[in-house]
């Protein structure tokens, strides 16, 4: 909250209230969103935040010298701040405003790439989001980077004695998840960090998970770079961050030219601004971004356990009123895991059920949940995922669960 202070009694019904669209009826039944992990929903707090910024505030950020664009520099800026808080960075400085957790990687990627040699190694785990291997598969096309993978055990959890042999001279850089986003897994980020460094590489957590449901505390996971998407942690789109170590950003080359990212232009020389700055070429996302710090600023109003321990119990009443039946597959089960849960039905594809739940008003995901070398190794072609929030209730996981069986029924 703006005041600092901490709900202590989770309220989910009081959560749910702040969120206008989860009012609302699809196919004449009650809204059951189940779709979090792709996107969440946005509460009035964000809704408002960007009419006022609209309606009152506007103007281009920094160097101007009117009122509003001090006014909109200030809240931008500001937001910058609370993302810095919400990570547990050193510095605001340390927070790289992209357009999502995609270019965020894109831009480390990027920057490496300059001064990869054939050979080098880059290590991604088997639970890997597409959007943390295809700009590292840019590097195996463009400049011999050799990619390895640490395989993950049958459970869903990451095999950290397999990942620890995979690390040797030539590693320059790890990237993985903090949380899959199929599996809910949420991996030993330290751990990963604390033996990559111990072998000279690099490492890049993608939060874009991990942020909205497990800790996303920089300073203790040790990491080199970390990823957050703003429309999963219920602010706009369009707005992300790259958080880096000072001297990680700083080795950094700029990713992309023009405005902003520059200290002087000259006909025969180019001097470039400090991080963050470097990395922000052009008019940035200035209302995502006080959207963004809004939605943080909001989210950090409650206790961060009792959420988790209220997802967690949603989640396990889901698995308990769906236990014996045989005709369901669930896809990871490792412990400690987050409130997602993935599953295949026995000759019904994922799409067809996701639909047949959207008609009794459940929205559900379906697909290869842009995980396909996951999927291939998890032996399935598609899957369906409910992913859970702070502000679902038992009903929705009742509701699910009914949707869920009839969906089965059209299969029998």
């Amino acid at each position: 909250m703006a005041d600092g202070s901490l709900v202590t009694s989770f309220d989910p019904y009081a959560v749910r209230a702040q969120f206008p669209i989860l009012s609302r009826q699809v196919n004449g039944k009650p809204l059951v969103y189940l779709d979090n992990a792709a996107s969440a929903q946005k509460p009035r707090a964000v809704i408002d935040a960007l009419v006022a910024s609209m309606e009152g505030s506007y103007a281009n950020v920094h160097r101007g010298l009117h009122t509003l664009s001090n006014e909109a520099t200030e809240a931008f800026e500001k937001a910058r701040e609370i993302v810095a808080r919400f990570l547990n960075a050193e510095t605001s400085e340390q927070v790289v405003w992209t357009k999502g957790g995609t270019e965020a990687i894109n831009l480390v990627a990027n920057g490496l790439g300059l001064s990869i040699q054939p050979g080098d190694e880059i290590v991604v785990t088997e639970m890997e989001h597409h959007s943390n291997i295809v700009p590292w598969h840019f590097l195996r096309e463009r400049y011999g980077a050799v990619l390895k993978w640490a395989p993950i055990k049958d459970d869903g959890s990451l095999d950290m004695a397999a990942y620890a042999d995979l690390l040797g001279p030539r590693t320059r850089m790890v990237a993985a998840t903090h949380m899959s986003n199929v599996l809910g897994t949420i991996n030993p980020v330290a751990e990963i960090s604390r033996l990559a460094h111990a072998a000279g590489a690099q490492v890049l957590i993608d939060g874009c998970q991990g942020a909205v449901h497990a800790t996303p505390d920089v300073q203790a996971i040790g990491c080199d770079f970390y990823v957050i998407t703003g429309h999963k942690l219920f602010g706009p789109t369009g707005i992300g961050a790259l958080y880096g170590k000072a001297e990680a950003l700083e080795a950094l080359p700029p990713y992309q030219g023009g405005g902003e990212m520059i200290e002087r232009v000259e006909q025969d020389r180019i001097t470039y601004a400090k991080p963050p700055h470097r990395f922000e070429a052009g008019t940035p996302p200035i209302l995502e971004a006080i959207g963004l710090g809004t939605a943080l600023d909001w989210l950090s109003q409650y206790d961060r356990a009792a959420v988790q321990a209220h997802e967690h119990a949603l989640y396990q009443h889901a698995l308990d009123r769906l236990q014996g039946q045989d005709w369901l597959r669930i896809l990871g089960q490792a412990e400690g895991k987050g409130a997602l849960l993935t599953f295949a039905i026995e000759g019904a594809h994922a799409h067809d059920v996701a639909q047949i739940m959207d008609r009794y008003g459940v929205a559900v995901r379906a697909g290869t949940h842009c995980a396909e070398p996951l999927a291939k190794r998890l032996g399935v072609t598609s899957s369906t995922r409910a992913s859970f929030a702070l502000y679902n209730t038992m009903e929705d996981t009742d509701a699910f669960v009914d949707a869920l069986i009839k969906a089965r029924n059209f299969f029998v």
